[in-house]
């Protein structure tokens, strides 16, 4: 193993030791409780069973009201709206039939809200979409608490959703659970035409039909999205981190090898139970090793920076302490192998074809760079998903990949990578801490050191840019107020097209921000997910116009070359009053309870600024007289 790999995952698990020993002494007992019990049902009152198979099908009430078969939930973010998740329409039935033909019993226990923030971007309803992935948690163990079920079936694809479902599924970490992903849609318009179109709608030389066009040819039907985003980068943690069965990420949409592999995770959920031979719970699944792996494929395929929110709030949920430290020594060790957009001009169709996740995970163990002795839900260890599944004769077999990345421009080996590092850096300096995702970034764009242009909202950005105000002169662009606390830490990827057209015209141009670039970030350098925020008295909240700040990617530092001392914060989030529309007014606990962005921007039982590796806090206070609430309203 590379000694990297290795001491980071020692240094978690040192500091977990107490926090991972509760959560496994608990998920333990109860996994106990279930192999002396029989299927959970079992114990129910007549009653509580009768209102749990009331509705069932007349197949299934026998087995519902036995208690021999196991009994398989099906968590759901199906809607028909979002190409990623409609074509989960059709998954009950077809999960229901395998768990049946496997000697279980499979119900929808419940649904979950799936929104996208492709949609939302630029829009009030996207400041609720960090928030929304707590809610997705706290949906899923509402539908795991009717004490029904021995395991679980979760489906679910895009940003907030696959961290939401982790999360809540980890509190039931004595239940197997097996993600069923749904594939991406098949390719359309080429990434890089698309990208040139929006930069030339930013600058008024195409109008919206033209922009509309291009979009509906890019996004054209159901499946994920084919950048390299959120939603692709939670399939390939998914695999990568034994969740999945293997080679199931990047299968599209209603074809037949999508439809048995969606049968095989019925099939296999059942033997993975307390009551059949594998018995594999999910909070065993997850555990150090499975972390570190996360964070290794998400360093080595260049995905996106909004995991560095949401693998640190899903190891918490299983007792894990994670930090940006971890990554960012992770990230020294790990090179970039994929070039997909916006880090290249593939998209995952091509990244597939071009050898995929099998590719990658073998070229990797064999690099030393993943931990190979792993529980997985297709068996110990993580050669298994080196095997690419494929229909022979009808019937699902899996096969080993022996051959290397069938296009160098797509995907490398360890031994020929496009970078050096994973190109995820964490910045350090008086303004705080910061994320910084340098793989889409021109060598020559990872030192700015211009003025600042301060903004407390995206849209005075964006008027800025349509007034003519950002032409011709070199700054650094802070927007902030759009932290977890301040209004949910939206995306602020609206921005990426005005300042890419003047990065191209020769400005140096940069973003320091306490919100969300997204995880298709792309060529515009940029500090985000700042920590403290400017509502919690971080002091982005104390910069000035014309102040001159350095940002260097590459040396890891964010610092503003100005006195702070003395200033009092300017601008402000705005009061529970004021953010309102939208239903964000139903979130207004959410502000005062959100933790920052470096624990993983969540509501649970995260207090304050504090961070495991530096104390109580960043060494940056509220103002005076000020609590966490207060600077949040």
């Amino acid at each position: 193993m590379n000694p990297t790999i290795l001491d980071v995952t020692e240094r978690i698990a040192a500091r977990s030791r107490a926090s991972r020993t509760a959560y496994l002494e608990r998920i333990r007992r109860e996994g106990e409780r279930l192999r002396e019990r029989g299927p959970a049902r079992s114990h129910l009152g007549c009653a509580n069973l009768a209102h749990g198979f009331a509705a069932a099908p007349a197949e299934d009430k026998p087995a519902l009201r036995g208690t021999a078969k196991p009994g398989v939930a099906i968590v759901t973010s199906y809607n028909d709206m979002l190409s990623a998740h409609q074509p989960y329409e059709t998954y009950p039935p077809e999960l229901k039939a395998a768990v049946r033909r496997a000697g279980g019993v499979a119900q929808v226990a419940g649904g979950v809200p799936a929104m996208c923030d492709g949609i939302t971007q630029g829009r009030p309803g996207m400041e609720l979409s960090l928030y929304s992935r707590d809610v997705i948690a706290m949906a899923t163990a509402i539908a795991l608490s009717h004490d029904m079920f021995d395991a679980a079936l979760l489906l679910g694809v895009c940003d907030k959703i696959v961290p939401g479902l982790l999360i809540g599924a980890l509190h039931f970490g004595h239940l197997p659970a097996v993600f069923v992903p749904a594939g991406p849609m098949t390719s359309g318009l080429p990434n890089k035409v698309k990208a040139r179109t929006r930069q030339k709608y930013a600058e008024g030389l195409v109008g919206r039909e033209e922009l509309l066009d291009a979009e509906a040819r890019s996004y054209h039907s159901p499946g994920t999205c084919t950048f390299y985003g959120t939603a692709n980068s939670n399939q390939v943690l998914m695999e990568v981190m034994g969740l999945h069965l293997p080679g199931a990420t990047f299968v599209n949409p209603h074809t037949e090898l999508r439809h048995a592999l969606t049968a095989a995770a019925g099939e296999r959920v059942v033997r993975l139970t307390a009551h059949g031979p594998e018995y594999t719970p999910i909070g065993e699944v997850v555990d150090e090793k499975a972390i570190v792996n996360a964070c290794v494929a998400l360093l080595a395929t260049g995905g996106s920076t909004n995991h560095t929110l949401h693998l640190v709030a899903m190891a918490a949920a299983a007792g894990i302490v994670l930090t940006w430290d971890d990554m960012a020594a992770l990230s020294k060790a790990v090179p970039l192998l994929a070039r997909v957009y916006p880090n290249g001009q593939a998209d995952v169709n091509q990244f597939r074809d071009a050898g995929g996740l099998q590719v990658l995970i073998g070229d990797l163990l064999d690099a030393g760079l993943l931990h190979r002795d792993v529980l997985t839900v297709a068996g110990r260890g993580l050669d298994h998903y080196r095997s690419a599944p494929s229909l022979k004769e009808g019937a699902l077999v899996w096969e080993e990949i022996t051959g290397g990345p069938a296009d160098p421009e797509v995907l490398r080996p360890v031994s020929d990578p496009f970078a050096a590092d994973g190109g995820i850096h964490i910045l350090h300096g008086n303004l705080g801490r910061a994320v910084s995702k340098v793989s889409a970034v021109k060598p020559e764009h990872l030192v700015i050191e211009a003025p600042a242009k301060v903004f407390d909202d995206q849209l005075e950005l964006l008027a800025a840019f349509e007034r003519g105000e950002l032409d011709g002169q070199d700054f650094v662009a802070v927007i902030r107020y759009q932290g977890p606390s301040a209004n949910g830490m939206p995306e602020l990827h609206k921005l990426t097209p005005p300042l890419a057209v003047l990065l191209d015209r020769g400005q140096r141009v940069a973003i320091v921000t306490d919100g969300r670039m997204s995880g298709a970030s792309g060529k515009v350098p940029a500090a985000i997910h700042l920590s403290p925020e400017a509502a919690d008295g971080g002091p982005i909240a104390l910069v000035r116009d014309g102040d001159v700040i350095r940002l260097d990617s590459a040396a890891g530092t964010l610092e503003v070359l100005a006195d702070l001392s003395g200033r009092a914060p300017e601008g402000r989030a705005l009061s529970d009053a004021e953010w309102i529309g939208t239903g964000r007014e139903l979130f207004a606990a959410f502000r005062r309870m959100a933790g920052p962005a470096e624990r993983g921007g969540s509501v649970f039982g995260v207090s304050g600024s504090e961070s495991p590796d530096h104390g109580p806090g960043l060494g940056f206070a509220a103002p005076a007289g000020a609590s966490h609430a207060e600077t949040a309203r």
